[in-house]
């Protein structure tokens, strides 16, 4: 893993983007969840800049990739940031990409004055929920991640369903 660097998405990169997203999906085994489109990505991370995209490239291939945004705590009156996927496609696994992509994003957040970063994790990924406590990163259990979407969320906004 000696040649790998760092790179921000760029419009251009939305197929791509989408790409480890799907893979991504499929691992997790919620390929059909998958709604997001190549427009979708270029409106809402590119012109709405609602969260940011790093690749890790091994020489000049897009080997991981981490999508994340800002957050905030009122408890520690910063922002933080929120990991919202992180995927190292399964050739590169086991060298090191993953762990440099935390590491360049807590880098990020110490940069940006961020106060934590934070992300979930699937609780049968056991794969991964070793890596991110060899790591140090501390799993949340008493906490519950709640979620409204679609029709639920809708419905909660006092709209009608479509």
């Amino acid at each position: 893993m000696e040649n790998y660097r760092f790179r921000f998405a760029n419009e251009k990169d939305c197929r791509l983007i989408l790409k480890f997203i799907r893979s991504l999906a499929k691992y997790e085994k919620m390929e059909d969840e998958v709604v997001a489109t190549q427009e979708l990505l270029r409106e809402q991370l590119f012109e709405k800049k609602k969260a940011e995209v790093l690749f890790v490239m091994d020489g000049e291939k897009e080997v991981g990739f981490a999508l994340f945004f800002h957050n905030f705590s009122t408890f520690l009156g910063r922002a933080g940031i929120y990991l919202e996927d992180l995927y190292v496609r399964p050739a590169y696994r086991g060298r090191g990409y993953g762990k440099a992509l935390l590491q360049e994003l807590a880098h990020i957040a110490v940069n940006r004055g961020c106060g934590r970063l934070e992300w979930s994790c699937l609780d049968w990924n056991q794969p991964s929920i070793d890596f991110y406590k060899s790591l140090g990163a501390i799993p949340m259990d008493e906490w519950t991640v709640y979620r409204a979407t679609g029709d639920t969320l809708l419905e909660m906004a006092g709209r009608k369903k479509e």
